[in-house]
Formats: C-alpha cells, structure tokens, sequence
C-alpha cells in the first residue's frame, strides 16, 4: 500500500504539532522534540492506521505513547511517540524489553531509541479481531489454526525466558496478523519481575473467555472448556516443551 508522507518539519505547526506532543506541549517541548527525530534520522510521518487521533489516523495508542508510520532515511518504520503525560520518563525501559523479545524472534525489531521516541519495525497488518471477521471460505480454518499455533509458539519462548507481555487477555490491541508475519506487539506493560503467563492468558482469549472466543469457535469446533482448562493448569505447573505440545493437542494445533 503506498503512503503519503509529512516532513517533520511541518509538525512544528497544528495539527501535526498535537501528535508528536500528545496531549499537551509546549512550543519549546514541540521544537525539542523535532531535534530528536533529526538525530534519529526520521525524516517524515505518514497519517495511516485504523486509530484516529483528533482527525489524524495513526497505528495505534496506549497509556505510554502513540504509534504513527514513519520514515528512517528511505525506510517505512513504526515510531512510538512518549505522551506527554505518561508516568514514565523516557522510552529506554520499552527498549530493553523489546530487546529482549527480539533475542527470542518475538514482537517487531527494535531498531533506535531515544528519551521519547521508539523506532520499530513496521508489520503493516491488521489487528487479530479484523482478521478475523475478515476469515471467509475455504482454507480459514487452516489459516486460522495456524495464526493461533504462531502466537502460542511465541508465547511460549517468552515463559521460557521469564517474560511477561501483561496484557495478553486484551488480545485484539496486542496481537497483530500481517503479510509477512504475525507476531505480539506492545510491551510497554511488560515485565521480568512477574511469574510469566502469555501462553495461558492468549489461550484463554482464543479459546474460552472472549469475543474472540466466539469467532474462533464459529470457524473450528474446539474441544470443552472443561479440557482445555486442565490442561493449562498443567502447563502452568510445568511449562514444559511436553506439556506445551499436549496443550497444542487438545486444542487440534499439532498438524498444522
């Protein structure tokens, strides 16, 4: 899909300004701000996504910052923008982390960072709950199935390494399918300090406790919530390669 891109120098002016200092900033902060994004060689900003913010579409917003498409020297990436009010200081913290999913093939690349932005890849895709209204056919149960066994599998190398996405039960924010991969995206929640559950809390949302839940058991017939509970209070115990692939079995994701 071809964008049209915004020099960041015009985003000293409204309403472009209203983005990059997001919710309030002053002129100082704005100025500020486009200097950061010079060194960072980010050139210019493209209005895309299915989030609006005022009558700008962007990628995505949370409690720490906004997401638009951007451009680094000639290549598109997804750039995380600190809000003004956020509690935290910088965006260094969401950087390690997303090191270190990155060391387990989890989550965007990180690329650069800086006091109050965050250079990511950009997966142009679509959030899993669009995708899946979107499932029509033949070969959607299949494609379905397989997106779901991907995400587990990354949950999965996150328990491994002790990480903790933390707001894996809100699945469609945090889950995202594109063309070339679907991978879990936003940790700026995430933790290394808390007893790690993504893949309980992503298999609960597919299978047992949400909307999603629904749509999945539109498309294939899973088996009781009884079954698939058990089964992950056994994982949970032991988060083990074989109780992790007993759960891929009771929830006919072992052949995909």
């Amino acid at each position: 899909m071809v964008h049209s891109f915004i020099s960041i120098k015009k985003f000293a002016e409204e309403p472009y300004s209203k983005i990059l200092g997001y919710p309030r900033a002053t002129n100082r902060q704005i100025k500020s701000r486009i200097k950061e994004l010079e060194k960072l060689k980010i050139k210019s900003i493209s209005f895309t996504g299915p989030t609006s913010l005022g009558k700008l579409a962007i990628l995505g917003k949370g409690y720490v910052g906004v997401v638009v498409l951007a451009k680094k020297n000639n290549t598109q990436v997804a750039l995380k923008i600190r809000r003004t009010d956020s509690q935290r200081n910088n965006m260094k913290n969401e950087s390690v982390l997303l090191k270190l999913v990155n060391s387990v093939n989890v989550g965007p690349k990180m690329i650069d960072v800086s006091k109050n932005f965050l250079v990511m890849e950009y997966l142009e895709g679509e959030k899993i709950s669009d995708w899946m209204n979107s499932l029509k056919g033949v070969g959607s149960t299949k494609k379905l199935k397989s997106t779901i066994r991907k995400i587990l599998e990354d949950c999965y190398r996150l328990d491994q390494i002790d990480f903790d996405h933390g707001e894996l039960s809100n699945i469609s924010k945090h889950v995202i399918v594109g063309k070339i991969k679907s991978t879990l995206i936003d940790f700026e929640s995430s933790s290394t300090n808390r007893r790690p559950s993504n893949v309980t809390s992503i298999a609960q949302a597919f299978f047992i406790g949400s909307g999603i839940a629904k749509k999945t058991q539109k498309i294939y017939k899973n088996p009781p919530k009884e079954k698939i509970i058990e089964e992950l209070k056994r994982y949970k115990q032991e988060k083990s390669k074989e109780s992790f692939e007993e759960l891929l079995k009771i929830l006919k994701l072992e052949s995909v």
